[in-house]
């Protein structure tokens, strides 16, 4: 192997070990995060001036970046994700001198590892996973935060995008599972999973709590019940769409720049509500969606919709379950969970199927039957 040309370049040097893969070196060692872009870039897909496609490396998303140097700048976190790089053989190794420690594996091996960076501002590594993560510790307010990094030599671009396609076919965590995951962490995370958070602790509350009506009735990864008919991400969904919407029942009780949320607040609302759908309607709660369509997903967000509309006009000091239970019993007579046909909307009772035209279709009818029964003596 011919040795890279001695230049006066100025080089980064980490400690780092080594070993081989597929007859290539493989490096994995720290480096400060705001040197990450200093030695490595990132190449964005595009099409040349001739159209042939150069690069690998998607646009950055701002709110991914945002979140994450947000997530960073919160104090001491763990964040021991390996960023991936693609190193050009002008990085040297030099290997530690001294005998190999009894029992040592032979897998690798220990040393220095010189990366060059040019003064004309070339970089001699490019980034094949973990883009974002690289920019938001450029701009995280710690320099100085330590990042694992795993680099193999190759300066193929048919390589580099060979990587990141195996890198990024991995199928994500299920939805479902984080947000049972969730609740059960009490740890600080960046907004995106923070906002989760607590739909995903309600929801574990409804399903556990013997005051909630949907105890036991909830699908979730974690549990095989043959009783349970409502999926448990339709609810999440719910709940987070009333917190976050500007007329949301719950709204009033998310976090403020000043107070917590109020998650027992959230819960009393969702308790009195649904245990006033399921009196209300006795004959369609608890049934699989294929027998209810008020147990099934659309069933649900449009009832959601609803919950929104009857418990904002909650007098203070009122029962929350009565109240509901009267919203409720006056637009019950036009309701088709079970069976016959909704005449306004012109489907049968299993038509209605959980895609967005349905559910808004089906939501705006009982909040204008909600309506016209809670505002009949103002007209």
């Amino acid at each position: 192997m011919t040795r890279p040309k001695k230049t006066d370049d100025p080089v980064l040097a980490v400690r780092a070990v080594r070993t081989q893969q597929a007859d290539k070196p493989v490096y994995a060692f720290f480096i400060a995060g705001a040197d990450l872009l200093k030695i490595a870039e990132i190449s964005r897909v595009h099409r040349d001036s001739e159209g042939s496609l150069q690069g690998f490396q998607r646009k950055g998303i701002k709110s991914h970046v945002q979140a994450i140097t947000d997530f960073l700048d919160r104090g001491p976190v763990l964040f021991p994700n390996a960023i991936i790089l693609a190193i050009a053989p002008s990085a040297r190794f030099i290997q530690s001198r001294g005998e190999r420690p009894e029992g040592d594996t032979r897998i690798c091996e220990a040393g220095t590892l010189r990366i060059p960076m040019p003064r004309d501002g070339t970089k001699c590594a490019w980034i094949v996973d973990g883009q974002q993560r690289s920019i938001a510790l450029s701009q995280a307010q710690n320099k100085a935060f330590p990042v694992p990094v795993v680099a193999f030599v190759s300066e193929e671009l048919s390589v580099h995008r060979e990587q990141f396609i195996l890198v990024n076919k991995a199928r994500p965590l299920d939805a479902r599972l984080i947000n049972e995951l969730l609740p059960e962490l009490d740890v600080v995370f960046p907004r995106d999973l923070s906002a989760r958070k607590i739909p995903s602790e309600l929801v574990h509350l409804l399903q556990t709590s013997r005051s909630s009506p949907f105890k036991g009735l909830i699908k979730r990864i974690s549990e095989e019940s043959s009783e349970a008919v409502v999926t448990d991400t339709t609810l999440v969904k719910a709940i987070r769409n009333s917190i976050n919407g500007a007329l949301g029942a719950l709204a009033p009780y998310k976090c403020s720049a000043d107070t917590p949320a109020d998650i027992d607040a959230m819960f009393r609302i969702l308790v009195g509500f649904w245990c006033a759908v399921r009196d209300v309607f006795p004959d369609a709660w608890g049934r699989p969606a294929t027998e209810s369509r008020l147990m099934h997903s659309a069933g649900i967000a449009a009832m959601s919709v609803l919950m929104d509309r009857v418990m904002s006009r909650v007098a203070s000091g009122v029962d929350l379950r009565r109240h509901a239970t009267e919203a409720l019993t006056r637009l019950a007579p036009q309701c088709r969970w079970t069976s016959g046909r909704w005449n306004e909307l012109q489907r049968d009772w299993n038509e209605i199927q959980n895609v967005s035209k349905d559910i808004r279709m089906l939501a705006g009818y009982l909040v204008r039957l909600d309506h016209a029964h809670a505002f009949s003596k103002v007209a």
